[in-house]
């Protein structure tokens, strides 16, 4: 959960009140490219963050009474499928971000005005080329008669969308560069956005968009398209400028404080806070993984290595209102974000990054794909990939999902108690009189008292071991369900037992 403030509702499409029109210019879809690549070749040159002292110094409330006029949306009176608006600078979104219209092969630049926003007890700033911070689509995804916020592109790389009935919480990056190191990440930044005019009764809209950062240049293309699940695609082209050896590809950010694994740590009447609950992956060899996350006291890296990975994402499985009990922030219907590469990535690592927290306010959780191979300077990497923004991604239907992690003090003294509820998938057809095979495995422990019996509650069937971790701080733990022939009846279950 970004600190990501919603600052207006429009943007003018009408010739700005500045000066004259600005000058059109030839745009294609390697143009973006282009740049980047010749961009590589020189020095990294930071972008402006000179701003009006009101602007530079204001507070977070003062940020959000900046809006937009709703009435000056881009392509508001048009009778298209999309609007855009965009996002002033101020408050931590200071670095000048450009926006350009792109129609009939032609871009042209969207000229900030102050005439454009509303200032609500707000120092309005003199008429100067500030340019934006960022900007946001709508569209109709919810009712056929209102334009809903369906996207956003604000602060570094970020930017964040909802499906049907959601509302947001993780965010996507273009681009992650030593995260989780030592030596402090780097943030790549979206410099430049090219925004392709939508047709009349298009589902879907294209955004260009330029990233630069000390160590790399690279340029995407986002299609996107709103719905029930709303779903980017998105071609990436990263052009290093150093070896960089600590990449992430498709990075996701989100927030994870605590849940019923945790809850003693936290004074709060809530019983679960977090935007997402869990690591799910589908491995090239055809595994699906699920791994719940954690709040550790100190900051953890867990590396899931694969070849051509089918798939990653940050999941959101708790989805009843009584599973948080929180009339404002309505975590049950915060998105799920799926990772589907296209084509072959090759060798690396799924990593996940899991950082202390005590408030909600600040994201904890990164995950994202790290090559095997270091990317080298003046090379030229592509990554294609689709992200699904929706409620649950489900994967293999075959598969039960391990859908509740929790433990505490065992029957045996010095043990941890664990007990996992799998539902769906096969497993809804087996009678409860079935015997079930668990697989369960530990490094640097002891397991005893595997239990597998059914769930009459749930329609589920439910998980008990006891882990002993002795000497050991910390523990791998990896659990399936299967049947009498061995075959696996759930995903797999892995989780990192700390002292």
């Amino acid at each position: 959960m970004q600190t990501f403030i919603s600052a207006g509702t429009a943007l003018t499409g009408i010739t700005p009140a500045l000066a004259e029109p600005p000058a059109e210019q030839p745009f294609d879809g390697e143009t973006p490219r282009r740049i980047a690549r010749e961009l590589a070749q020189k020095s990294y040159s930071a972008p402006s963050t000179d701003l009006p002292k009101a602007l530079n110094d204001m507070s977070y409330d003062e940020y959000r009474r900046i809006r937009f006029d709703p009435q000056r949306a881009l392509w508001k009176n048009e009778n298209l499928p999309f609007q855009l608006q965009a996002f002033h600078r101020g408050f931590l979104y200071r670095s000048r971000v450009d926006l350009f219209e792109v129609s009939n092969g032609k871009s042209r630049p969207i000229a900030y005005s102050p005439d454009l926003f509303i200032f609500q007890n707000v120092t309005r700033p003199d008429p100067a080329d500030l340019g934006f911070a960022g900007f946001r689509l709508h569209a109709p995804i919810n009712r056929p008669d209102y334009f809903d916020e369906v996207c956003a592109f604000l602060g570094a790389s970020y930017f964040r969308a909802v499906g049907k009935d959601l509302l947001y919480g993780l965010s996507a990056r273009g681009l992650s560069i030593r995260t989780g190191d030592a030596a402090g990440e780097e943030f790549p930044a979206f410099r430049t956005f090219w925004i392709e005019k939508p047709r009349e009764g298009m589902n879907g809209i294209t955004v260009h968009a330029l990233l630069d950062s000390e160590s790399a240049t690279a340029a995407y293309r986002f299609f996107i398209k709103p719905g029930e699940d709303t779903v980017f695609d998105v071609e990436s082209t990263v052009f290093p400028r150093v070896d960089i050896p600590t990449a992430g590809i498709a990075p996701l950010t989100s927030m994870f404080m605590f849940n019923a694994n945790n809850r003693n740590r936290f004074d709060d009447y809530r019983p679960a806070v977090h935007d997402s609950d869990g690591l799910m992956m589908a491995t090239g060899r055809g595994e699906q993984v699920w791994r719940p996350l954690a709040n550790p006291r100190e900051l953890q890296i867990s590396v899931l290595g694969d070849i051509n990975p089918r798939g990653f994402g940050l999941m959101q499985r708790a989805r009843g209102f009584s599973d948080f009990d929180d009339l404002e922030a309505r975590y049950e219907r915060r998105p799920s974000l799926w990772v589907e590469p296209i084509g072959d990535w090759g060798e690396g690592a799924v990593h996940l990054v899991e950082i202390p927290t005590t408030t909600e306010i600040h994201d904890n959780i990164v995950a994202f794909w790290r090559p095997k191979d270091t990317l080298k300077a003046k090379g030229e990497y592509r990554y294609t990939y689709r992200l699904h923004w929706l409620p649950q991604h489900l994967g293999n239907g075959g598969l039960a999902r391990l859908v509740s992690t929790a433990s505490g003090n065992g029957w045996t003294q010095g043990a941890r108690l664990f007990v996992l509820e799998a539902q769906g998938g096969k497993l809804a057809d087996i009678p409860p009189d079935t015997e079930l095979k668990a697989v369960v495995e530990a490094g640097g422990a002891k397991i005893a008292n595997v239990v597998v019996h059914p769930n009459p509650e749930t329609k589920g069937w439910r998980l008990n071991f006891e882990m002993t971790p002795g000497n050991s701080k910390l523990v791998e733990l990896r659990a399936q369900l299967q049947n009498a022939d061995g075959q696996p009846l759930s995903e797999t279950w892995i989780y990192r037992w700390t002292a």
